[in-house]
């Protein structure tokens, strides 16, 4: 059995991990390289705001068995809420129009033939359209497996793509796309129903996860920069920490779970993502209005996604990467713009505070797909973890926690 886990990062994907192999009773030994924990997936007090915000806002849908899995072990599924059947509510900002999407729990989607669970203006027969996604080849991008234009797409496919894969969706991979559609709109409303966490991430996924670590002898060790990994033949034989070298063991192991521009440094010889894509989020201190929906896409306007929390409205803007030399005053102004002509709160811009995330995630086009990695490596001890490896989904808070649990059934098969 392996004597000693060494889990570098303590993003999702290192605290699944890590969770996982001392829910087992492995010896773990968890490294951050920053003072906190969370990797993307944190949440920090703001001192402009006085308050404690995302870095970025995380939606989770019902259908995200591993990201729920992690919750229940962690006990924090009571952080996670939203409504109880799947609903979503848009607005489209070019002429004022709301409706509500509502597709029904079984996979049977008789949804598409009710006119008020539809997207206003669609026709059953429209939703066929993404049927392509499903039967993409291999290599192909979104643009080449559906039609990208008309109503349903500027209304529903579009945004929904675009949030999920965090670029133009024409571009993007259209067997990322299918997976995604696979395990939510295809498995049914029972499986998309959102769930948002409503102390924030910090509450949901870390916390509870550093206190379970800690229950069974798990603390992280922050400011801890891994430098270089010794090899001697096909194991990793220590860890270099700059002023500390770490032996391993015979039975020792590393999990990896860095980003991948990190875990390029470390073993050049990897093929890992190498292009990215940005994330705007914003937060502006103001109650929400009685009877605002905790989620709304907005539809025709730099805003797509607005978040109600019991404190503050947030925005997040997906592809974003035109928008991270924009002065971050006049971005704020133009958001709040549009925030407040869909809430109905006065124009006066409130305390705001704008995240930019330059590298969020990989960019998910075919060719990056290409270049994820597996989790096993060609040293027998030695795994990799991270949204960015080879999970078949794109980046996100569940492809990160599977990228975890995988890592330590390897190890558990060491």
């Amino acid at each position: 059995m392996t004597r000693t886990v060494h889990v570098i990062g303590a993003g999702l994907a290192g605290l699944a991990c890590a969770l996982r192999l001392s829910g087992e009773g492995r010896r773990v030994a968890l490294y951050e390289a920053a003072r906190m924990a969370g990797g993307r997936c944190r949440s920090y007090h703001d001192p402009s705001l006085d308050l404690v915000i995302d870095n970025g806002n995380h939606l989770l849908l019902s259908g995200n068995g591993a990201a729920l899995d992690y919750a229940r072990r962690i006990g924090a599924m009571g952080e996670l809420v939203g409504p109880k059947d799947c609903v979503f509510d848009f607005l489209d900002t070019r002429n004022g129009e709301r409706w509500r999407l509502r597709p029904n729990a079984s996979r049977l989607p008789w949804w598409i033939f009710v006119a008020d669970r539809r997207v206003p203006g669609s026709s059953p027969g429209d939703y066929l359209g993404a049927l392509g996604l499903l039967r993409a080849k291999r290599g192909a991008t979104i643009g080449e497996a559906m039609d990208c234009s008309g109503l349903l797409y500027e209304r529903l496919w579009g945004p929904v793509l675009l949030s999920a894969l965090n670029m133009d969706p024409r571009e993007a991979s259209a067997e990322l796309a299918g997976a995604v559609l696979r395990e939510t709109l295809g498995a049914g409303g029972a499986a998309c129903r959102p769930l948002a966490p409503r102390r924030g991430l910090g509450a949901a996924f870390i916390e509870p996860a550093l206190a379970t670590l800690a229950a069974a002898g798990v603390t992280p060790r922050y400011g801890a920069r891994l430098r270089a990994i010794e090899f001697s033949g096909e194991r990793a034989v220590a860890l270099d920490f700059g002023e500390e070298r770490v032996a391993l063991g015979d039975d020792d192991a590393i999990t990896l779970a860095v980003p991948p521009w990190t875990a390029q440094e470390l073993l050049p010889e990897i093929v890992a993502p190498d292009d990215f894509r940005g994330i705007v989020n914003a937060h502006f201190k103001i109650a929400p209005p009685p009877g605002q929906p905790p989620l709304i896409g907005m539809i025709g306007s730099l805003t797509e996604w607005l978040f109600a929390f019991g404190d503050r409205l947030s925005v997040t803007i997906s592809g974003a990467d035109r928008l991270m030399d924009e002065p971050r005053e006049s971005l704020a102004e133009r958001i709040w713009t549009e925030v407040a002509a869909a809430t109905g709160l006065p124009r006066a811009l409130p305390p705001w505070q704008i995240v930019k995330e330059k590298r969020a995630t990989f960019a998910a086009t075919p060719a990056q797909q290409r270049r994820r990695p597996d989790a096993a490596t060609r040293w027998r001890n030695l795994f990799l973890a991270g949204d960015w490896t080879a999970t078949g989904l794109p980046a996100t808070i569940e492809g990160a926690i599977r990228s975890g649990d995988r890592a330590a059934a390897l190890v558990t098969r060491m």
